[in-house]
């Protein structure tokens, strides 16, 4: 099972490889559009990279709700959770 710190972790990583951003600029409260200036494209392959990591896609009507990496987390958490 992974925790959102995990999910941070790898999340961050993905980041920093798909976009070439630089580690210290992306916390919890980073925005992805103003803060790490991400554009839809990108998003697409950041839906893709998770579905790749995790076997599982994110819908794209969830993802348009995201603004930060922490509501990426949770959206991906949520994913990876077994159902109860």
């Amino acid at each position: 099972m992974q925790t959102r710190d995990d999910i941070f972790n790898t999340l961050r990583d993905a980041l920093v490889e798909l976009f070439e951003l630089e580690p210290e600029r992306i916390s919890l409260e980073s925005n992805l559009y103003q803060d790490l200036e991400i554009d839809s494209i990108d998003a697409v392959d950041l839906i893709d990279h998770i579905k790749r990591q995790t076997g599982k896609k994110i819908a794209a009507e969830e993802f348009k709700s995201v603004r930060t990496v922490s509501d990426v987390v949770d959206a991906v958490y949520r994913l990876v959770q077994p159902a109860a």
